[in-house]
């Protein structure tokens, strides 16, 4: 009986402390470095937080997820669907998009397969001429679209 309260004992302690050493110390270790302000792919000791963030696998994480740091703050971001986890293009000129209203002239929306997903603006035609309309995403203090990112406690 003994034994058997040592072992149940060894085992609670062995689960109390890899759950205390997840992520916090993981997310704390990782943002007070400089080199982490931009965009890398999640390392593994921060996969499981991310994961939850997004609500997706590990297997998903380690293909599609980047992290970085904003000051103290661990944001993370998940390319699924689309999303741009790299800076925002701000440019009102776009390659893409002219090619685009050369061949659809005065067409009233450009597709972002033309445009790109970072643009942050809505695209149209006038003619031959492409546009750049209403701002449709919000961009953060560090140049990246705000909506892609969460953060990661």
């Amino acid at each position: 009986m003994r034994v058997l309260t040592t072992a149940a004992c060894l085992i609670a302690t062995l689960i109390a402390v890899a759950a205390a050493s997840v992520q916090p110390a993981a997310a704390e270790s990782y943002c007070p470095n400089r080199a982490h302000a931009s965009p890398g792919k999640a390392p593994p000791d921060l996969a499981a937080a991310v994961a939850t963030a997004f609500q997706i696998d590990d297997a998903t994480v380690a293909a599609t997820a980047f992290v970085r740091c904003a000051g103290p703050k661990l944001l993370a971001c998940s390319t699924g669907a689309n999303l741009n986890c790299f800076k925002a293009d701000k440019r009102r000129a776009l390659p893409g998009a002219t090619a685009w209203c050369r061949d659809h002239p005065d067409s009233p929306g450009i597709p972002a397969a033309a445009t790109g997903h970072d643009t942050i603006y809505d695209w149209s035609c006038q003619g031959r001429r492409a546009v750049a309309g209403k701002v449709v995403l919000t961009v953060d203090p560090q140049g990246y679209v705000a909506d892609n990112w969460k953060e990661i406690r």
